[in-house]
């Protein structure tokens, strides 16, 4: 399908194709692309744009990652799909931060198929191709981790990511950073540091950040975060655009 640049949603338009073709190719399965459409719904409502509230805690996030010990970014099959180029830029910026496969719909195939797409943007270490340890309490096959990565990890970035996991981690004493367009999902609330913004957004707004701090003596360790003010925020900034929008006059139709 031919997507006209000038469309007004064009962009959106481009994502969908996208998806769609990563579902083809089996990149992403029919449960993510159910996932990225509640999530663009939540995008609609915080007038799709990086609010205030999210740019703090995206700079936060990079202070964490840059400070952790051994930090790592899991992905998925829609991470990979949509935030392949982001997610290698932050690897050239900052080697020490891991990228690893983890799928809850997890075959030989997909697995592979995700390392090949962010080998090809550029990401040139992929971890958790073959599962080499377990985390506990958790159901799906996203408990198998790469005893290199995510195991180890003190501070993980999970986008996309499922609540089970995020309490798993918690649990195993991980730092849990969370990227998550709605504030109300179990993700958001169970994290350390949530994150109410898109996808690429958020993850180009943190590789700026570290590009940012690379020049700069690395954080000898995190600042707290409020992530119940963040969330709070979140829930603000949604109110302000359906008061925005119910405010505006309805635009006439032609008479009949």
């Amino acid at each position: 399908m031919r997507l006209s640049p000038r469309h007004p949603r064009y962009r959106s338009l481009r994502v969908r194709a996208l998806l769609a073709e990563a579902h083809r190719s089996g990149l992403v399965v029919p449960e993510g692309l159910i996932a990225h459409g509640r999530g663009e719904a939540y995008d609609y409502l915080l007038g799709e744009r990086t609010t205030a509230s999210a740019r703090r805690a995206e700079r936060r996030a990079a202070e964490w990652l840059a400070s952790a010990r051994h930090p790592v970014i899991s992905v998925n099959g829609n991470v990979a799909a949509l935030a392949a180029k982001e997610l290698a830029r932050i690897a050239r910026i900052d080697p020490r931060i891991g990228i690893e496969v983890n799928l809850f719909h997890r075959t030989p195939r997909r697995a592979r198929l995700v390392a090949e797409v962010l080998r090809r943007a550029g990401v040139r270490r992929v971890l958790g191709l073959r599962p080499t340890a377990r985390i506990r309490g958790i159901s799906s096959d996203r408990a198998g981790v790469d005893r290199r990565g995510i195991y180890a990890a003190d501070v993980c970035l999970i986008p996309l990511e499922d609540g089970d996991r995020a309490e798993a981690l918690r649990a195993r004493g991980q730092t849990v950073i969370a990227i998550d367009l709605n504030p109300l999902s179990r993700t958001s609330r169970v994290a350390d540091l949530p994150i109410v913004d898109e996808l690429t957004r958020a993850l180009g707004h943190i590789a700026d950040d570290l590009e940012t701090l690379r020049a700069r003596p690395r954080p000898s360790g995190p600042r707290r975060f409020d992530a119940r003010r963040a969330r709070a925020e979140a829930l603000v900034a949604i109110r302000r655009t359906l008061t925005r929008s119910a405010a505006q006059r309805p635009t006439r139709g032609p008479r009949r």
